[in-house]
This record gives C-alpha cells, structure tokens and sequence, in this order.
C-alpha cells in the first residue's frame, strides 16, 4: 500500500524576474514500510521534494498524495493538521527545543494530540529507551552531544506513531561514529515499527544503508532502484 504517491510534480520559485524551476515533472510512489534514500547534489530538488511529501509547501502543479488523500492544495491549517497526525520529521540541525530536557521534547508532539499523562509518560519513556536515550532523559540538549540530540529527535519524530518519518540531511552535522549510530536506529526502528523512512542526504556513508535509492539531478528523477543490500552494521 502507498504511503505517498507523487504524480507529475512540478515547482517554480520565482525570485525578482528569475523564475527557478526546482522540481521538473516528478512521478514517484512510497509503500509502507520502505527505507528510501532522496540522493543528488545539492540543487537536484531533492530537499524541494521532501518538502512537498511533508506537506510544508505545494506544488506549482501535479499531485501529492499522503495515504491516499490529495494533499496539494490543502490550505495551511489542513496541512498542519496531516503533519501532526501522518508525518514525523528529523532535522540536519535537530530542532530540539533548547530549554526542554529529553522527556520533555519527545513529549511535545504528544501534548499537541492531546494524550493523557500517563499516555504520554509511557510512550515517552519506551521511544528514549527505543534510541539508547533513557538515561538522559532529563538532560537538555546542551548538555547531550550531536549524536544524542539527533537520537532524541528521532524519539520525537516517532511519539505519535506517524506512517511516514522525513529526514533532511539526518547526519550532516555528525561525525561519522555519531552518523554511524543515527543511522543504524533509524533502520532498526524502521525495522520494528514498519514505519516509512525517507532521507534526503548527498554524504556515501548514509547512502548505503538504504533499500531503494532515487536520484534526483536537475529537478528530474534519473535513477530510482532497489538496493542490492542494507548497510546495517557496516
């Protein structure tokens, strides 16, 4: 079944008398359950397409579908809504909240839907245990290295059982230990959970632990393929 489904996809940005073409015609379906790799260089469209299927901006023409549902001109409210319910997002730069401790950030998404205390509680504490991260849990994040930080963001991403977690650049800012380790849970919990993964990242080392890889180039997809094998534990 498809989680997204992107049907002839353009976007255009226009800046002064320059209009800029980011997305050129892009056709593509996710099932559930896939471990997907958004690569190309930088200007490929690739982050412009992750924003589309993460219902943070629309298209200029063409279809997005999020379980079935068309998503392309949903007004701004309609696609917080989505978001919140459907779509879980991992940040190059974490976006935790900086005065919140390790509970507290994974427990925001859950106060938002409205969970009870004890609901919240013991999600919280099964998605900090989930990612290594238990015993920080009242730790802030200047007080967690970036390997940590991004952990706790994954938790987050993860609190209100979303179909489909986006991850821009997931271990741009970490070392290759720390991307290492990022990476190795987000396919352990992709594994677990069933849920969706998509990243986009340009960086070999992360590249490999997908199952199916999409190059973008140009605002056009030029490759899309199964991977021979998982990178989990290379």
């Amino acid at each position: 079944m498809e989680v997204t489904k992107i049907e002839n996809v353009t976007r255009s940005y226009k800046i002064g008398n320059t209009e800029t073409q980011a997305l050129r015609g892009v056709s593509l379906s996710i099932e559930h359950g896939e471990f997907t790799a958004l690569v190309g260089p930088s200007g490929s469209g690739k982050t412009t397409l992750l924003q589309l299927i993460g219902c943070l901006d629309q298209p200029t023409s063409g279809h997005v579908y999020i379980n079935g549902k068309d998503v392309s001109r949903l007004n701004r409210n309609q696609r917080a809504d989505m978001r919140r319910g459907t779509i879980g997002f991992i940040f190059q730069f974490f976006a935790l909240i900086p005065t919140l401790t390790a509970y507290e950030n994974v427990e925001m998404p859950l106060l938002l839907v409205g969970q009870s205390a004890s609901e919240r509680r013991a999600r919280v504490m099964q998605l900090l245990e989930a990612v290594e991260m238990a015993e920080r849990a009242h730790h802030r994040p200047d007080q967690l290295s970036g390997g940590q930080q991004q952990r706790v963001a994954i938790a987050r991403a993860l609190a209100t059982k979303p179909a489909l977690i986006l991850a821009d650049e997931p271990t741009a800012n970490l070392d290759t230990p720390n991307g290492k380790q990022v990476m190795e849970t987000m396919t352990r919990l992709n594994q677990e959970t069933g849920v969706t993964f998509v990243f986009a990242t340009h960086d070999p080392r992360v590249i490999h632990y997908a199952r199916r890889i999409i190059t973008l180039r140009d605002g056009l997809i030029v490759e899309n393929h199964v991977a021979e094998m998982s990178g989990v534990g290379a």
